[in-house]
């Protein structure tokens, strides 16, 4: 595991046996909402001895409707997920768009995510280099999983080592995602962590409706799969209730499976390590 994750773990219960997991809502809803998610997913880390990152997106600015749901604020939301980092005692995260969001959500987080869409943005992966921040990259729907070196460098030429590579699936068709596991092997040739996003790889974008679809029955597939190849760290997007969930519900998994689901991935990554 990279020096930098040990850092930012430490006091956490840190198994460098475990893989890591970032987890938590799509997007901040409410306070209510984050809190109950956080609390939920710490203490069941704890219980089993797996290093947790907070997750919630401050602003959903990528949106297929415009009339879809993108964020209670800015400041408010930003507001809200340092507050509950510090009170679960986690590392937190959440997505920026532009690089002028870099350093003013540097303020309130401690790994900035880039965007599936945006990883080649040059400027935006410098102003979060710039940050000092970890910096997660996810690969383009796009992209080959060993393409994504040229993402890494420009965040190392920027001086900044501390990096992260989160495979997401790749475009297959208009309405559809694939995931190839050789991405994970390729990525970790950076000498990198490298995390599988078992949510959002399995969308089924650009429907009709306006609202992106899912198939959240088979995050347990992508998980151990993705464990029993190597990856670093998982991120599952949760929450109490999908069905009304306002960003990606149908891609979620229902905040009562997480426990179970993370038991079965220990027992693979045991028998795989």
């Amino acid at each position: 595991m990279e020096q930098f994750l040990k850092d930012i773990f430490t006091g956490q219960y840190y198994n460098e046996k475990s893989f890591f997991l970032i987890a938590g809502p799509c997007v901040v809803e409410s306070e209510e909402l984050v809190m109950e998610v956080a609390e939920k997913v710490s203490g069941i880390c704890k219980n089993l001895g797996i290093p947790y990152i907070f997750k919630a997106s401050y602003r959903k600015a990528n949106r297929t409707s415009a009339s879809s749901f993108t964020g209670i604020g800015d400041d408010n939301a930003l507001a809200i997920v340092k507050k509950t980092g510090q009170k679960f005692g986690l590392p937190t995260t959440s997505d920026i768009h532009a690089h002028d969001e870099a350093a003013p959500a540097a303020e309130y987080i401690d790994i900035l995510q880039i965007p599936a869409f945006l990883c080649r943005q040059t400027d935006l992966l410098l102003a979060a280099a710039d940050t000092g921040k970890i910096v997660n990259v996810k690969k383009g729907q796009f992209l080959s999983g060993p393409a994504m070196k040229f993402a890494v460098e420009k965040i190392r030429n920027a001086g900044n080592n501390k990096i992260i590579l989160t495979e997401r699936g790749t475009t297959f068709g208009y309405q559809d995602l694939v995931v190839d596991y050789r991405n994970i092997t390729w990525m970790k040739e950076q000498g990198v962590p490298v995390v599988m996003d078992c949510t959002h790889s399995l969308q089924q974008p650009n429907q009709t409706t306006g609202v992106t679809g899912g198939n959240p029955q088979l995050i347990g597939t992508i998980a151990k799969a993705a464990i029993a190849t190597g990856a670093d760290g998982l991120f599952i997007e949760t929450h109490p209730n999908p069905a009304v969930a306002k960003s990606d519900g149908a891609n979620m998994l229902k905040l009562d499976l997480l426990e179970d689901l993370l038991k079965q991935l220990l027992k693979v990554r045991e028998a795989v390590v």
